[in-house]
């Protein structure tokens, strides 16, 4: 198994080799065999290409959405997504703090750092915190665009690994609160953002929440214009 050389993992409770330092060495173990242009790449994806592509995804999936005919709660759906991301983030800062896990570097020998400045404390993970809220606020709206963002917050947190700056039970915490807030907080968002979605589609704006095409045959979202096939509870496509 890849790190137990000089600097062997070791639980920090039990001073025995344990499978979460286990699974750090072994991810970040394999930037040994990797070229180096490979690990700037990977480097670059877990700072912040995998947010880049969720922001760009985000948009494609309102820029489709606005088509259907529960637009404006489709909508109302895709702005909590990233509300949502900056609510985990800041309910974050406080757990940080009290659970002050070093970074994984600062404790172990024979990682591989990627990136410098690292200073800060190690659970939870700020990307993937933010990575899975955002694509667990996408999918809840739209299935197939959802998919790929969990693809890419997945992704997220393989790289924060590899780059040998985060545990994987960072990660998983990550994941695991970006996804609690999102779903938890998500009736009383809606009941927030839902009517302030439908009174912008029936302004001057109303581009920004339904197409133009959805808002001429006179789809405008409202409960009395809907078809009865569109009236579920699952707003996933």
């Amino acid at each position: 198994m890849a790190g137990l050389e000089a600097g062997s993992p070791v639980s920090e409770t039990t001073g025995e080799p344990g499978p979460d330092v286990d699974l750090l060495y072994d991810i970040n173990g394999l930037t040994a065999g990797t070229p180096h242009w490979f690990d700037r790449v990977m480097e670059w994806t877990g700072e912040y290409g995998t947010v880049f592509a969720l922001l760009l995804l985000v948009l494609w999936c309102w820029w489709s959405v606005r088509k259907r005919a529960d637009a404006p709660l489709a909508v109302a759906g895709l702005v909590w997504a990233p509300l949502a991301t900056g609510v985990a983030l800041l309910i974050n800062i406080p757990i940080r703090n009290f659970v002050e896990r070093p970074r994984p570097f600062l404790d172990h020998e024979g990682l591989k750092v990627l990136v410098d400045g690292k200073t800060d404390y190690s659970f939870v993970s700020d990307h993937s915190t933010m990575a899975m809220a955002m694509a667990v606020g996408v999918f809840v709206v739209h299935r197939r665009f959802g998919l790929a963002a969990i693809f890419l917050a997945v992704l997220a947190g393989f790289c924060r690994i590899y780059m040998g700056v985060h545990y994987p039970t960072d990660v998983i915490g990550g994941f695991a609160l970006g996804t609690a807030v999102t779903l938890l907080l998500a009736p009383l968002a809606m009941a927030l953002l839902t009517p302030l979605a439908r009174t912008v589609a029936g302004s001057r704006a109303g581009w920004l929440v339904q197409s133009r095409a959805a808002r001429a045959s006179g789809r405008d979202g409202s409960p009395g214009s809907r078809p009865a096939e569109d009236h579920r509870s699952n707003l996933a496509a």
